[in-house]
């Protein structure tokens, strides 16, 4: 099963010094990331920066057009190059079907502010309390947030980029 995890960082900074970890727990096999982006928000900035990390994906990324769609119905702006504009409704839609539900969007939505950062993460085989344990060590204080998808939602997500 493909999990998308949604760690929230109560600093604009946080979510961009967990790269390092996220790439020690891959090489202990503890997870196996599929694709990963962060969302960094400054205290005095209307929106939000955005950044995919390709250093942690394979092949099978989704690429910045998922990331893209995502933000934007969580954000309301068009990020990562993707455009959201009047198909947000039937975007909404769609990625219900596949899991990511109203409801994960309006938790990322209403916890993801100004001040905060946030690790989106795509992954398989993670253990949760394993990866908040490694932030924690390195003094991050991590707020899960979570949508599982399963193997028939992921080929739906992907099918649905393709278009």
């Amino acid at each position: 099963m493909t999990t998308l995890t949604v760690w929230k960082f109560d600093s604009p900074t946080a979510a961009d010094e967990t790269i390092q970890t996220l790439e020690n727990l891959a090489k202990q096999e503890l997870i196996q990331v599929h694709d990963a982006a962060t969302v960094s928000w400054a205290p005095d900035k209307k929106k939000p920066k955005t950044r995919q990390l390709h250093s942690l994906t394979g092949a099978g990324a989704m690429g910045g057009m998922f990331w893209g769609m995502l933000f934007g119905l969580i954000f309301f702006v068009p990020l990562l190059g993707a455009a959201i504009g009047a198909a947000t409704g039937a975007l909404a839609g769609s990625m219900s079907d596949v899991g990511i539900d109203d409801d994960f969007i309006k938790s990322a939505r209403d916890k993801i502010t100004p001040g905060t950062s946030a690790l989106f993460v795509m992954t398989s085989d993670a253990v949760p309390e394993k990866i908040k344990a490694a932030f924690a060590d390195r003094g991050l204080q991590a707020e899960l947030i979570q949508s599982n998808l399963s193997a028939e939602q992921e080929a739906e997500l992907r099918e649905m980029i393709a278009q």
